[in-house]
């Protein structure tokens, strides 16, 4: 995800609900997050769908490595050659 610029992307309520089609607009072509401010304060971030989603995908994919080592660290980790053998048996099944 593109960095907030924040002369550009932070924005007041009452100037979102005035232009919200334009700013939605400014948000899927740079890619960057709009922060919504309220009484002078950040109240929500609206993200392009395309970058919320690769996001989470993100997420997900740091939360399936803490598993790992974790799951690593108690010594239920196994061989490589045996790692291989059951993903390629695992593809054959799905054949």
């Amino acid at each position: 995800m593109k960095r907030i610029v924040f002369n550009q992307d932070i924005r007041p309520l009452s100037e979102f609900r005035a232009n919200a089609a334009t700013l939605i607009e400014q948000v899927r072509s740079t890619k960057r997050p709009m922060v919504i401010t309220q009484h002078g304060k950040s109240s929500a971030v609206i993200l392009d769908v395309e970058e919320y989603e690769l996001l989470l995908e993100k997420i997900e994919l740091l939360q399936e490595i803490q598993i790992a080592e974790s799951q690593f660290q108690q010594g239920l980790g196994i061989e490589h050659e045996e790692a291989k053998k059951q993903s390629l048996s695992r593809l054959r099944e799905k054949k």
